[in-house]
């Protein structure tokens, strides 16, 4: 009949669906193996690294941070100051037996530089048995007296010290000390008018009349004044000024800045009372011209002579 269809061959297009889903698990397990492959070998890496690493870190521990050669035996402990080399190994928290190589030397450094009384510190490894130490402190150069209320209700005096930088400080104990407390640079000067507060151990004063007071005082060392009159007491407390009380019972007053000018100006009034038989009571040099001046006849004041200036101390290590 002109209108019968042709029957197709449906097991022709049944073979080609076949080999497709055949290719496609194929390729889907290929894939899977070369995963598995893949993992299988960042694991054997991964876990051979492990390995190498933990039995590189059980040697070293074997052979270097667990070694009894390398047990410290001397602590070599060397300042500048007057701090005793017993009390310095106490602050820097190690002791014999300790193994050099397992040593945190930065960890050593933190703990002594943490002492307000303690400058600078450098550690050296001496193989294979000691520990170098050595030890800057800094070197007080005024005294400060605080009131604050004591514990039964009445008022104590804090004592702070303050190195030329302005670095606060509490004394050192006594029994710290490798010298006397009377064979050292004990009688400094007082500086008043600092409030409590501005006080913290290991910080530095940033007050511009402190910072000041500090560089008079270097100054004066230095200036044709020095062993001629002490510095007993310099009062911070008045804004723009500085007021000196001498041991020679003067008082002096300087402006903030140009101590050099100041001091040289103060000897030259100095010796023209001497020539002329004069004490000068109190002198004002923070005024530019025409500086004010109080005298008194020398048979009014006791006689205090200065004391000869001192030499600056040579920061040698023992």
């Amino acid at each position: 009949m002109w209108f019968r269809t042709k029957t197709k061959n449906r097991r022709a297009g049944r073979g080609h669906v076949l080999d497709v889903k055949l290719r496609s698990d194929q390729v889907r397990a290929t894939r899977v193996r070369l995963g598995a492959i893949t993992f299988g070998l960042l694991f054997s890496t991964v876990f051979g690294l492990y390995v190498l690493w933990r039995l590189g870190e059980w040697g070293m521990n074997r052979l270097v941070y667990q070694n009894t050669a390398f047990a410290i035996q001397q602590i070599d402990v060397a300042t500048d100051g007057v701090i005793t080399a017993d009390q310095l190994r106490r602050w820097a928290g190690v002791k014999t037996g300790d193994n050099l190589f397992a040593l945190d030397l930065v960890q050593v450094k933190r703990n002594l530089e943490m002492v307000p009384l303690i400058g600078t510190v450098s550690l050296e490894r001496v193989f294979p048995k000691t520990l170098r130490i050595r030890v800057e402190e800094r070197l007080p150069v005024i005294q400060v007296n605080v009131p604050r209320q004591a514990r039964n209700g009445g008022v104590e005096f804090a004592v702070f010290h303050l190195d030329e930088e302005g670095y606060a400080m509490q004394p050192l104990d006594p029994s710290q000390r490798s010298t006397a407390l009377n064979a050292t640079n004990d009688a400094l000067p007082l500086l008043t008018g600092v409030k409590l507060t501005e006080l913290q151990p290991n910080r530095r004063v940033e007050s511009p009349q402190v910072q000041a007071a500090l560089e008079l005082l270097k100054a004066f060392d230095c200036s044709p004044m020095a062993g001629l009159v002490d510095l007993k007491r310099i009062d911070v407390g008045s804004p723009e000024v500085l007021v000196v009380t001498t041991g020679q019972s003067s008082e002096v007053t300087f402006g903030l800045q140009d101590f050099d000018r100041q001091l040289r100006r103060w000897r030259e009034i100095h010796d023209y009372g001497t020539r002329n038989r004069r004490h000068l009571a109190a002198l004002d040099l923070a005024v530019p011209n025409n500086i004010p001046a109080r005298w008194q006849d020398l048979s009014e004041v006791p006689v205090n002579p200065a004391k000869p200036p001192k030499a600056k101390p040579t920061r040698s290590r023992r």
